[in-house]
């Protein structure tokens, strides 16, 4: 028997990255997103109402667990801050204790999605709302880091953090700890812009790492009055569900919860997934086993009694800039947190809060498309639109509800673009009309098409040809039956010739 060799795509011929080098992109990309995380997990926690460590002890599992898992490969989970009303909502309602059950069974519910392969449906989203999610989620977290940077507390929705800038400028002025917790975040900035134009043995170290080192070096040695990172360690927050809270289960009110967590949760994953994707050439992200990983992921959260996760953008997105080439970027960061927060959470509480937000005001700012909003403009106005307006929602709102505003009018907009219905009207030289259709009929064009048919004069013979057309619909085949009829009440005959296939 002749055996035939095996055939080869031209990427076989391609030499693979050493893997020392892509140890070392993996290891400077981990340091870049526990960086990123750090304050983003302390938040999250915070404005759920819930103790700073449940929020890092998420960010841990979701590296060191649902980092392993399969699914994507670059994207970084952590605590949901698409979820944070809801969050402390449950928190206020049911409890601490219950948060924990509640996040167990949104988790299971993930798991029995990804496993009915519900997770492709999510792979339905265009262009022009992955862009415009980046962009809302960019503005949304540069408006609250930026009273961050000065050690001010932010408002809670994101239309007031943009609305209470101006007076954030005010009291900032007015105050010296204001004024140089803000010196630290924009040399933090500062730094983080001006690394690129440093030589290139310079620049193996991340620069948020050196940046965030640089800052924290001067605040030390001037002994500068700003506020730091407040960690006291993972001990004593693991709060296993007991038999009193697994009975909550029993509460419709509860159980709506559940879903609700289950299905913002997959939702806010699963469209960064696909923002992810965009943003690098790997591998591509199998949406169903992402599915059941975020679902495992939030299972042991809810059995430790920590936050609920999803997969973050910001994280996701640092993590592409910083060179990840496989999920050992993102297992490493939740090493580092592991390390940090349960071995040295001193080391962590020598961190000011004003250099960490530094670094989430540039990752924001990364995710905002402004060289691409003009030429978007001139070319597809329609999708322009669209970035906007999720865009604005998302920041109005919130993310959830930001991007399926923007899926509604993507569907909107595909709608009107494939109706686009050609009508000709000519007076021929026996007196009649020939009326020629073409492209779609559809509901949507019914009222131009009534409107020029309406217009012929009564009682003249019309040649209707319909052979142009690739679609009729119902609204539209009705409508034209009963033009026919009440024109051929003047006496005359409307002439339909039935398209070819519609």
């Amino acid at each position: 028997m002749i055996r035939r060799p095996a055939l080869r795509s031209a990427s076989d011929h391609l030499p693979a990255p050493p893997r020392a080098a892509t140890l070392r992109a993996d290891l400077a990309a981990s340091l870049v997103v526990f960086l990123v995380a750090l304050p983003l997990c302390v938040g999250v926690a915070v404005a759920s109402g819930a103790p700073a460590e449940l929020g890092l002890l998420t960010g841990i599992v979701g590296g060191l667990l649902t980092g392993l898992l399969p699914g994507s490969s670059l994207q970084v989970s952590g605590p949901a801050a698409g979820l944070t009303v809801l969050v402390f909502a449950a928190v206020q309602e049911h409890g601490l204790a219950t948060l924990g059950v509640i996040t167990a069974a949104a988790g299971l519910l993930q798991i029995a999605m990804g496993a009915l392969r519900l997770g492709r449906l999510f792979r339905a989203i265009s262009v022009a709302v992955v862009q415009g999610m980046l962009a809302g989620i960019g503005l949304v977290l540069i408006a609250g880091q930026l009273y961050a940077l000065a050690d001010i507390k932010a408002p809670r929705s994101g239309l007031d953090k943009l609305a209470g800038l101006p007076r954030l400028l005010a009291d900032t002025a007015a105050s010296s700890q204001a004024l140089t917790a803000a010196a630290i975040g924009i040399g933090t900035i500062a730094v983080l812009v001006l690394w690129p134009r440093l030589p290139a043995k310079v620049r193996l170290i991340p620069a948020p790492l050196a940046a965030v080192a640089a800052a924290t070096t001067a605040t030390a040695l001037f002994d500068l009055s700003v506020a730091k990172v407040e960690v006291s360690g993972l001990a004593g927050v693991i709060d296993l569900p007991g038999t009193a809270e697994l009975s909550a289960l029993g509460s419709v009110g509860v159980l709506g919860t559940v879903v609700a967590f289950a299905l913002i949760a997959s939702a806010e994953s699963l469209f960064s997934a696909a923002a992810v994707d965009r943003l690098h050439d790997g591998p591509r992200t199998h949406y169903d086993r992402e599915l059941f990983a975020q679902g495992v992921g939030n299972t042991v959260c809810g059995v430790l009694g920590a936050l609920p996760m999803t997969a973050v953008i910001v994280r996701s997105a640092a993590n592409v800039q910083a060179g990840a080439r496989t999920k050992a970027s993102r297992v490493l960061h939740g090493l580092w947190l592991l390390l940090f927060a349960a071995l040295f959470p001193a080391a962590l509480s020598v961190i000011p809060l004003a250099a960490l937000a530094g670094v989430l005001v540039h990752a924001g700012a990364k995710l905002v498309p402004v060289r691409a909003l003009v030429p978007l403009w001139r070319a597809h106005r329609g999708e322009a639109v669209i970035l906007a307006v999720t865009a604005g929602a998302i920041v109005v709102a919130n993310l959830f509800e930001g991007v399926l505003l923007g899926l509604l009018l993507s569907v909107l907009k595909s709608a009107w673009d494939t109706s686009h219905l050609h009508v000709d009207v000519e007076e021929r030289a026996d007196g009649t009309f020939g009326v020629t259709l073409g492209g779609n009929a559809t509901f949507l064009r019914l009222p131009r098409l009534l409107d020029t048919l309406e217009q012929l004069p009564a009682g003249r013979i019309v040649h209707l040809d319909l052979t142009g057309l690739r679609h009729l619909d119902h609204a539209c085949r009705s409508a034209l039956e009963d033009w026919e009829e009440r024109h051929n009440r003047g006496g005359e005959a409307a002439v339909v010739r039935a398209p070819a296939a519609v």
